[in-house]
């Protein structure tokens, strides 16, 4: 009975921690991040995405989670989720109607974001923005140049609630490591060397939001 009795306990004890852990209130300042992590986490998405590897791309988009948006345990897996689907459906799509069936999921994963943040911001206005830098990267070539920065900018600025313009260098590092990897992969295939020179990229990228959103102290 006794032993009986703390298997009962630990059960209980297991399912109040997660739902505290899927329900329970949280509050993250989501302008505090460490750039050289999330670019690294970053890079390694881009290419567990270009590879066709959803379950890589899964548990770094939840520790990506944890690391920038500071989620709890269970919940980043949840966002993750809902983050390596949109991703996918994007990645399968052929025009503007399939990319849109993106949405839903991209919503939700705002949502969850939203959740968390202290900062208030339109969850609406970031999944859609987001899902429009992500067409204007597939259609480049239809698109006049700096339309991609723009788009960028645009998409942080409303995440992070602060002008567009604060955001140009975060985009611009950005679009530069896409350069890299669309230039590679069309003349051969990306090496190592070229994933070095797209992490630096992003590290800038990540330390120029970084500056642009840093909470005064």
């Amino acid at each position: 009975m006794r032993r009986r009795g703390l298997i009962l306990l630990a059960v209980l004890a297991l399912l109040a921690w997660t739902g505290f852990d899927l329900f329970g209130p949280r509050r993250a300042d989501i302008r505090v991040f460490d750039p050289a992590e999330v670019a690294r986490l970053d890079t390694a998405m881009w290419r567990s995405y270009y590879e066709r590897r959803p379950v890589a791309l899964f548990f770094q988009l939840a520790e990506l989670m944890r690391e920038q948006f500071h989620f709890p345990l269970l919940r980043s897996y949840v966002a993750a989720g809902r983050a390596a689907r949109a991703a996918f459906v994007f990645k399968d799509g052929h025009d503007r109607a399939e990319y849109r069936r993106a949405l839903p999921d991209l919503f939700a994963y705002y949502r969850a974001i939203r959740r968390i943040s202290a900062t208030p911001f339109d969850v609406a206005s970031a999944a859609r923005l987001e899902l429009e830098w992500w067409i204007i990267h597939r259609q480049r070539g239809a698109h006049r140049s700096g339309d991609l920065e723009r788009a960028l900018a645009g998409a942080a600025a409303v995440l992070y609630r602060k002008p567009a313009v604060q955001m140009m260098e975060y985009a611009r590092e950005r679009t530069a490591a896409m350069i890299i990897r669309d230039t590679r992969a069309a003349s051969g295939g990306v090496r190592e060397t070229d994933w070095a020179a797209i992490e630096e990229r992003l590290r800038r990228s990540w330390q120029a939001l970084e500056d642009a959103v840093r909470p005064v102290r």
